[in-house]
């Protein structure tokens, strides 16, 4: 069976380019990549194909003896001395390859030039709890380097390419002989790229980027929490030696709110109310995101209470239905009294002695506590706690309550 033309196989025309020969396979090979593809014997043949074509093309000679002899020219079969490889140098083409796909070192033979990825970026943007609750459209303005438009990221100036590295011939090694050892390190020149820029580019002084500030727009959708990311692809840093560029992630940070407190999609806050509201009850405006709603205070609320208004929380970005608003009831306390005022408060307290468990159950239940946990000490001196008086107390100490309770006796 014939093999199809080189050219015909990457989808170029004749005379192309590196950098064009390089897209071509980069394309095909993510599209029939084994890993991909897994069970398709057409695709992993297609695949075979674009990497051969891609190992001969992308190889100065290699590349010539094809372009005058055809497939005789790489065929060692047919005596061609350039193709001998095959499939024999798989692992250096596939990591010269992949390298370029996936941000790794190519290096490789033939000094093909090394492809990274751009790096990632983060932006940290703040919101209101407002603008997470319901969404909303900002845009950004951030330091990036981005690939030279002059030189199209290559680094050298336009209308050059760059040469092969004279220091290690393009390979990206060099071999160091002391003795019986011989040590093989990166080339200090090209740092492993085998290519280096004789003529660079006066725009970016040969780095084949240059650092801007871009603006975008970012659209935050509705429910957003505190350290969501959200990814815009390729809006990071631009990539090295024409590698793909990297990602931009906005890190969302929620600013405090002066009245609610945000949990998951639930939203708590405080409602103070009167000491009249809470005894005899009432109904109270309190606020939530939507505008404000009323609730009804029974009589004889407590502080500390909380009631809950179904639904008027956040709805989250992976939630079907909205949170619930806790607001919690704080009993407050009147201050700046006047004279009249104080009389009235001392009416009513005068009112209720006596009757403490009728009107402040809770304050008579903590005292009866109090006196059943410490009234143990009463009856059995010898249990008293380290450093109760021990002196005559009289024989009726026991029936006039707790040691603790008593005032001591006078002296006269």
């Amino acid at each position: 069976m014939s093999k199809r033309d080189y050219y015909e196989v990457l989808g170029v025309a004749k005379g192309a380019s590196d950098d064009e020969i390089k897209k071509a396979f980069k394309k095909l090979a993510m599209k029939h990549h084994p890993d991909r593809n897994q069970g398709d014997k057409a695709s992993e043949e297609k695949f075979k194909e674009a990497k051969e074509a891609y190992e001969i093309l992308s190889d100065a000679q290699k590349k010539a003896a094809y372009d005058q002899y055809g497939h005789a020219g790489v065929d060692p079969s047919m005596g061609g001395g350039a193709g001998g490889a095959g499939f024999r140098d798989f692992s250096d083409a596939f990591s010269d390859i992949f390298g370029d796909i996936f941000g790794g070192g190519g290096g490789g033979r033939g000094g093909r030039s090394q492809v990274y990825r751009g790096a990632d970026l983060r932006y940290n943007l703040e919101l209101s709890l407002e603008e997470a609750a319901r969404g909303t459209e900002t845009k950004i303005r951030i330091p990036v380097l981005s690939e030279c438009e002059h030189c199209h990221g290559s680094g050298a100036k336009p209308g050059t390419e760059p040469v092969t590295c004279p220091t290690c011939g393009g390979h990206g090694q060099v071999r160091m002989q002391q003795g019986f050892f011989s040590i093989q390190q990166t080339c200090p020149r090209c740092h492993g790229s085998g290519r280096v820029v004789a003529d660079p580019c006066t725009h970016c002084h040969g780095e084949g980027r240059v650092k801007q500030h871009k603006t975008l727009s970012v659209r935050i959708p509705s429910g957003v929490d505190e350290g969501d990311r959200i990814r815009l692809a390729g809006e990071g840093e631009a990539g090295i030696n024409g590698g793909p560029p990297g990602d931009l992630y906005v890190q969302i940070h929620l600013k405090p709110h002066p009245v609610f407190t945000r949990d998951h999609n639930d939203l708590h806050c405080e409602m103070p109310i009167s000491f009249a509201t809470a005894a005899l009850g009432g109904e109270i405006l309190i606020p939530t995101l939507d505008g404000q709603a009323s609730i009804k205070i029974p009589a004889e609320t407590q502080s500390g209470k909380i009631f809950r208004l179904r639904g008027k929380g956040i709805k989250g970005v992976r939630s079907n239905a909205a949170g619930d608003l806790h607001c919690h009831v704080v009993v407050e306390t009147p201050i700046n009294l006047t004279e009249q005022q104080k009389n009235l408060l001392r009416e009513f307290e005068a009112c209720c002695t006596g009757h403490e468990g009728k009107h402040n159950p809770r304050a008579k239940g903590f005292m009866d506590k109090v006196k059943e946990f410490f009234g143990q000490y009463a009856w059995h001196p010898a249990a008293m706690p380290p450093g109760r008086p021990q002196h005559d107390e009289g024989p009726d100490w026991r029936q006039s309550g707790p040691w603790f309770w008593r005032r001591p006796r006078s002296a006269g």
